[in-house]
């Protein structure tokens, strides 16, 4: 297929190069001349327009900041300017009021279009191991699916119009709340004189095993290798889970749904990127405590 990239940044970057990998022609579009210059070593055709960039494609996937950007993009460059009858995949994580927008009008222009965004950080986007969780149509999924295969390890239908998005915030909020227990806990455990290793293989095989233990652990030298390994650089910025956490304080407001844990989650996660450690990996929270 021919495949228009827009987005290149620390996600994106490596899931156009895997849809290379897989033998997709791709045309690839970037506001940084790094990331085009990235993506053209990497196989990709790079374009200095989305317009052109889009042009003559079977299909658009987007990884971009915010929801704003995402509307902007899709409503002034991609929908009227993409031959009809692309299929639009738009990865970014977003609200879903807008997700939802922007595929109505996509549909309405007479193209299909599916939200799903991912989990996993840059190593994952690199690798091909996403999880993709994405809302749209029956359609819509089944001509998506194996576009999403080749840049991940699992894609899952969560079902309409941006349910794909409600998945993914409230994933990240689990996330955020879980990261910040296990934190704490390894901190709790070296003052009261556990060897942290000890700890960890105890804990990992009890009750208390979870995903930010087991698979991401926040000590070095502890557990599978880490960001913490790596001084927290790389993985999943904290920034960036503090955008998620907002958006799930968002989400929990437009349905009156009560989330004491992440709103705790995003209280920490913003002291902590607001002290300038926004860059590094959402493990580090680690340091605060």
């Amino acid at each position: 297929m021919k495949i228009a990239f827009i987005g290149l940044g620390n996600m994106g970057g490596g899931m156009a190069a895997n849809l290379v990998k897989a033998g997709h022609e791709v045309s690839a579009f970037d506001l940084s001349p790094e990331a085009l210059a990235r993506a053209k070593e990497n196989g990709c055709a790079v374009f200095g327009t989305v317009q052109e960039a889009v042009t003559g494609v079977d299909a658009v996937v987007s990884m971009l900041p915010n929801g704003a950007i995402v509307d902007t993009v899709y409503g002034a460059d991609v929908i009227g300017q993409a031959p009809q009858g692309a299929l639009f995949l738009d990865c970014s994580t977003i609200d879903v009021d807008t997700a939802r927008k922007v595929t109505t009008a996509a549909e309405a222009a007479g193209y299909a279009m599916v939200d799903a965004p991912v989990s996993g950080g840059i190593a994952a986007a690199n690798g091909g191991t996403l999880t993709f969780m994405v809302g749209g149509t029956d359609d819509a999924f089944v001509r998506a699916e194996p576009i999403l295969a080749a840049m991940g390890k699992a894609v899952i239908y969560a079902g309409t119009s941006g349910a794909g998005q409600a998945a993914k915030i409230c994933n990240n909020m689990l996330l955020g709340a879980s990261m910040i227990a296990t934190c704490e806990t390894f901190r709790l455990a070296e003052k009261l004189g556990l060897d942290l290793q000890t700890f960890y293989d105890i804990s990992s095989k009890a009750s208390g095993q979870n995903w930010s233990m087991t698979s991401y652990c926040p000590v070095p030298g502890v557990g599978p290798q880490s960001p913490a390994d790596n001084g927290y650089q790389g993985g999943f910025a904290a920034a960036l889970m503090l955008k998620d956490l907002k958006l799930a304080m968002e989400a929990a407001d437009s349905v009156d749904a009560e989330v004491p844990m992440g709103e705790k989650a995003a209280s920490l996660y913003e002291a902590f990127a607001q002290n300038g450690s926004g860059g590094m990996d959402f493990s580090a929270i680690i340091k605060t405590l």
